[in-house]
């Protein structure tokens, strides 16, 4: 069950990350025609956020702090004391970013630049900051190896 939460977790992640990705490209040849995909992506984004936060929510308060005392008293101690922090911290600002993409997106983004120009910068944070997180993700899980094999 564990492994199965995990990679749910990383995969709604990527959904997230592909979701404002295509609202990026699409923000930067807004035009009549792709407003509409735009508008529903933008509200994509979020509701898959926010599955994959309480997933990994459920995993970390559940399944992490046995995880935790393995990185802890393993080789790599900062996969938790700084990527994982890190993480803990970065989400919140993800998370309000993902809430805040269908607000901007609202717009007529072919006419309205300003609208467009904060929706480009918007997704492309997004898309940034979830592969910074996937990175840190790989190196939480790193730690995890790293300490199962020295014991």
């Amino acid at each position: 069950m564990k492994e199965i939460l995990l990679m749910t977790h990383v995969m709604l992640g990527v959904l997230s990350i592909l979701a404002s990705l295509w609202v990026f490209v699409d923000a930067l040849n807004a035009s009549e025609g792709n407003l509409e995909r735009i508008r529903l992506l933008s509200r994509f984004v979020p509701m898959v956020m926010t599955a994959g936060f309480l997933v990994a929510g459920y995993w970390y308060v559940n399944l992490y702090p046995a995880d935790k005392a393995i990185i802890l008293k393993g080789p790599w101690p900062f996969a938790h004391d700084f990527f994982m922090e890190t993480k803990e911290h970065l989400v919140l600002m993800l998370l309000l970013l993902a809430a805040y993409l269908p607000i901007v997106a609202s717009a007529n983004l072919a006419l309205n630049h300003d609208a467009r120009r904060l929706t480009l910068w918007v997704s492309a944070l997004i898309v940034l900051m979830g592969l910074l997180m996937e990175g840190e993700g790989g190196v939480i899980s790193m730690g995890v190896r790293m300490g199962l094999l020295t014991h």
